[in-house]
């Protein structure tokens, strides 16, 4: 093995991503100025993501997951950084932080809030759930709670949100959030506290539950407001 075989999976995390943030792009595009309708398009990425951090979750220690923590021990085995914990939020500072300086979401701050925490409960759930059923140990043997990362669904999930708000005016958005969203991911196999399959899993639990809270929100508030944007 040698450190390109490690640097290609990593590339291969980012290119999920930027797939993703060519989606909600394109998906934002198309909504402009419309409810938050469901549509199997949008699901796609999302559940690929899924379906492929599963399917690479193999326990062999020829495994891709397990061959990507070998290269990272062989290669940057001292290499730790916090960073990850503090830029897992950097999407819902910044979905905040966009209006207060003057930029444009789609949706009010009562009903955008209200989407948020909805869209952390269902991603927490899901991932607890899924933690605690795998009961799968870290690459650094640290804890039996490894499937999937908790830190990269937390990412994805605010990502989603950034992109939704602001990416049908400012088309650079959904590159910035997932961006931000996938290096944490890359951040959390690097850091070896998880493998590939716990990213990729998790990046679409977050896509996917923030989406979902889209999809079922009613508008309780600020009625007005927000019919005003959709017609």
């Amino acid at each position: 093995m040698t450190a390109n075989f490690f640097r290609e999976y990593i590339v291969l995390l980012f290119a999920c991503a930027c797939v993703t943030a060519g989606h909600a792009q394109n998906a934002d595009s198309t909504f402009k100025n419309k409810p938050f309708q469901y549509t199997f398009r949008r699901v796609v990425i999302p559940v690929s993501l899924i379906g492929t951090g599963f399917s690479v979750n193999g326990n062999g220690r020829e495994s891709i997951k397990n061959e990507i923590v070998e290269e990272r021990n062989e290669h940057i085995p001292k290499f730790r950084t916090s960073l990850d914990n503090y830029l897992q939020f950097s999407p819902i500072v910044l979905t905040y932080g966009f209006e207060a300086v003057g930029m444009k979401p789609k949706t009010d701050i009562l009903n955008r809030s209200a989407i948020l925490l909805k869209s952390e409960i269902v991603m927490m759930v899901a991932v607890t759930a899924l933690k605690t059923s795998s009961h799968i140990l870290r690459p650094d043997s640290s804890a039996y709670t490894s499937f999937p990362s908790g830190h990269t669904a937390q990412a994805f999930a605010a990502a989603a949100m950034l992109s939704e708000e602001y990416g049908y005016r400012y088309k650079w958005v959904p590159y910035l959030s997932y961006g931000l969203a996938s290096t944490v991911g890359a951040l959390r196999i690097v850091n070896n506290k998880h493998y590939l399959s716990d990213v990729l899993v998790a990046a679409g639990i977050g896509i996917l539950s923030t989406k979902v809270s889209y999809w079922t929100h009613r508008y309780k508030w600020n009625k007005h407001t927000h019919k005003s944007l959709i017609q």
